[in-house]
């Protein structure tokens, strides 16, 4: 990850009550960290919360075990994992 990028995600974006295992859909276009685009509606799991939720990781079905680091207002909770 790039220094710009990590820096972004500690501007004055709103912390988000999601969790590990939460299934969530984006709500913007992504890349995933192998640069694969990501497009709005696309689901996956957070397997990481960054910094009590100023970012998460996302792993996504498709393309195979994609990984993108994703802001809070990106996301929308679909399904809350079990406790």
């Amino acid at each position: 990850m790039v220094l710009a990028r990590a820096y972004q995600f500690r501007q004055d974006d709103p912390r988000s009550d999601l969790r590990d295992l939460d299934r969530v859909a984006l709500t913007a276009a992504v890349v995933s960290d192998d640069g694969d685009a990501l497009p709005p509606g696309t689901e996956g799991t957070i397997v990481s919360v960054y910094r009590d939720g100023e970012a998460y990781v996302v792993e996504f079905p498709t393309p195979r075990g994609a990984l993108a680091t994703v802001r809070p207002n990106d996301l929308k909770l679909i399904e809350r994992a079990p406790m």
